[in-house]
């Protein structure tokens, strides 16, 4: 995070005639941190696995900006910004019954939940699958890997037919030289509700022992 916030406060929108630099900050994270390319699981790879479908990005986008206009941390982009979000990010249905994100698998991508449900298990050693959280429509998932290049958490699968905004490392890069300023929001926002989120999770887990 030390480096992703270092870049953003240096980073700012360049001025008419200056040459924009091009980001590679989250593509290539993974491999900075010295995971293999081969452990790396991408979107594109798990939409053909999961049997993900093409949506129509301006419906996705409609979608995005009615939900997130209702949450307390992400409202704060606005109206504006969440359109300029539309380019940087891919819109997908999944069926039901499918891992959008396995646990300990190393995943370049982050997922927003546009209508349907999803169950967020973290997959115990002695075999037990403790139910974290069931996420509902605007919540995100998997921006942690995305953030720190670790390993995925818990195992993320759609309960039911789900509409899915998908945020890729090569989406966020091309969002840092685009447009520094929407990307720095969107990380700082993101960060935030991560912490928010890992707190409740590591209480939930405490009381499980």
């Amino acid at each position: 995070m030390k480096g992703i916030l270092g870049l953003l406060r240096h980073k700012t929108k360049p001025e008419e005639g200056e040459e924009r630099l091009d980001s590679m900050l989250f593509t290539t994270a993974f491999a900075g941190q010295g995971v293999d390319s081969d452990l790396l699981v991408p979107w594109e790879a798990r939409a053909a696995e999961v049997g993900a479908t093409r949506s129509n990005a301006s419906r996705g986008i409609r979608l995005l900006q009615s939900l997130w206009t209702k949450d307390r941390h992400m409202r704060h982009l606005d109206a504006d910004a969440i359109q300029r979000l539309e380019p940087f990010f891919d819109f997908a249905s999944v069926p039901a019954n499918r891992d959008v994100i396995r646990q300990d698998e190393y995943g370049n991508f982050m997922v927003v939940v546009l209508s349907g449900s999803v169950a967020v298990d973290r997959l115990q050693p002695w075999g037990e699958r403790l139910r974290l959280a069931e996420a509902q429509p605007g919540e995100i998932l998997g921006e942690m890997s995305l953030l720190d290049s670790g390993m995925r958490f818990s195992v993320c699968t759609t309960m039911s037919d789900c509409e899915l905004a998908i945020l890729s490392a090569q989406g966020m890069d091309e969002m840092l030289a685009a447009d520094p300023t929407l990307a720095a929001n969107l990380i700082a926002l993101l960060a935030r509700k991560l912490s928010l989120r890992l707190r409740v999770v590591s209480a939930r887990l405490s009381d499980k022992k």
